[in-house]
């Protein structure tokens, strides 16, 4: 259910958590010395499997056994018993003879002998399950409200790592825009590098399509009137006490922010973010709409140097993903957007030799059950669409309701085994999760473990100690990498 659609007398800590997030980002950011602010070098790290990742954000809420974790399939037909429903598509075969998943996924299918296929993300009990609260979990490993801004993944990739080429930025979200959504505020919140400070926010481009027009100077203005402005700007600063705070880090943060975008506007690697410039057919392979486009742009990026990439499905409420009817339709045409140019990223990677050492991750903030809301034992909220007994409409066939106990997770390239299943979930409903399950700061971890970042590295905040997963405790899971021994 999005968030709009719950009324403050419901949910009333929803606007105290946009408040407190909105709150720490600003209040926080100019008292925080990270590392990489203070010209360190971070300590600690250590050998990385993936010199980059890509985060496949399917916002929403992904139902598993639609998609990568089929159940016994039942046929719609009128008059249908709604408990009898479990999965309304049949299942298909892979190139991994142990995995299965369902119709209207033949691509991915086709390259599921490249990657491991994680059946058991176990996703966070915060009490009330809202796509706000679980996407900044996910994002973040923290549960929302903090009064510290915790930084979003990319964010500790891009403090700890750096870029990979200094005029490509280290993070990059592509494809999740502001305008006109009803959420922007909460999307906000973690889609920032909070205490990290703002030089290692994403650079965002929320239409692919459009993306060669972020890295050019603003309309009419040349090159070289724009370099003009760009050393004005610094003779500004100098000039500005009001935009020097007593420690300077904000000032420091915003110099960084600035001149990396100079950077890139006056690079050659801006060509990256220029989709006019790829082969015609291998763009209409990818062109199943917005989120296949911003699969091409970041191929291109990470063959141009990107650190870390994340491209959504885009999160708007009650579409997409977001299904709380019509769920079997909407699920064709979710798949018919992801299929395709997902499958066709991975291909891609791997003729250019960049697939191992480049970790593909896909993920969503939660699964979808048709009769249980949250967990078998727990209702968590009520007021959802109501689903009858007695199925009479094409409408009421699928997954509605937001369900926390399994998720599906695919994991490609990036030193991560290929052609392994992980974890097992319920044949009966709702289906969580039976057995390996691996909740987020333990997949986190495995996340940052991939590109040399221990789960209990941290940063100083208001005189203690940040740390990348929750307090530190993260779990790397071992049995994920090709090379369990180079893990530890």
């Amino acid at each position: 259910m999005g968030s709009t659609e719950l009324n403050a007398q419901q949910h009333p800590d929803r606007r105290d958590f946009i408040k407190s997030a909105s709150t720490a980002a600003l209040g926080t950011l100019a008292s925080v010395a990270p590392a990489a602010a203070r010209g360190e070098t971070p300590r600690s790290l250590l050998e990385p499997t993936a010199d980059a990742v890509i985060v496949l954000w399917m916002a929403g809420g992904m139902p598993h056994v639609e998609t990568f974790d089929p159940k016994e399939h039942t046929p719609f037909r009128q008059g249908m018993g709604a408990k009898d429903v479990i999965c309304t598509f049949p299942s298909i075969p892979t190139a991994v003879d142990e995995i299965r998943l369902t119709e209207g996924l033949e691509n991915i299918a086709a390259v599921m002998d490249r990657g491991t296929l994680l059946r058991s993300h176990v996703l966070g009990d915060l009490g009330q399950i809202l796509h706000s609260r679980h996407q900044f979990h996910w994002h973040t490993g923290y549960e929302p409200p903090l009064t510290v801004a915790a930084p979003h993944m990319g964010a500790w990739i891009a403090h700890t790592r750096g870029p990979r080429d200094p005029a490509m930025p280290a993070f990059i979200d592509i494809g999740q825009p502001y305008e006109g959504n009803g959420e922007a505020e909460e999307l906000k919140a973690f889609q920032t590098a909070g205490v990290l400070g703002a030089d290692n926010g994403p650079f965002r481009v929320p239409y692919p399509e459009r993306a060669a027009a972020a890295v050019r100077p603003p309309a009419g203005m040349s090159r070289k009137r724009f370099a003009a402005r760009h050393r004005a700007f610094h003779a500004m600063l100098r000039q500005s006490p009001r935009l020097k705070d007593a420690s300077g880090l904000h000032r420091e943060a915003l110099v960084r922010s600035i001149d990396n975008a100079y950077r890139l506007l006056a690079s050659p690697a801006s060509r990256a973010f220029d989709l006019s410039l790829e082969d015609p057919e291998l763009y209409a392979r990818y062109n199943t709409g917005r989120f296949g486009l911003g699969c091409l742009l970041a191929r291109r990026l990470v063959e141009a140097g990107a650190r870390f990439i994340e491209v959504s499905t885009e999160y708007v409420p009650f579409q997409g993903f977001d299904t709380h009817d019509n769920g079997h339709t909407r699920m064709i045409q979710m798949k018919a957007l992801i299929d395709r140019p997902i499958a066709q990223l991975v291909r891609d990677l791997e003729q250019r030799g960049l697939l191992d050492r480049t970790l593909i991750v896909l993920a969503s903030e939660f699964s979808r059950a048709v009769l249980v809301e949250g967990k078998a034992d727990k209702r968590v909220i009520k007021g959802q669409v109501p689903q009858p007994d007695t199925v009479e409409e094409l409408k009421y066939y699928g997954m509605h309701r937001h369900f926390t106990g399994a998720s599906s997770v695919l994991l490609f390239g990036g030193g991560i085994r290929r052609g392994m299943l992980y974890g097992q979930t319920d044949t009966a409903p709702p289906c969580g999760a039976t057995a390996k399950p691996v909740r987020i700061s333990d997949l986190h971890a495995t996340i940052y473990r991939a590109v040399g970042i221990p789960a209990d590295y941290a940063v100083e905040v208001e005189k203690r100690p940040f740390y990348v997963t929750e307090d530190g405790q993260g779990q790397v899971v071992g049995e994920l990498f090709q090379n369990a021994s180079v893990i530890g």
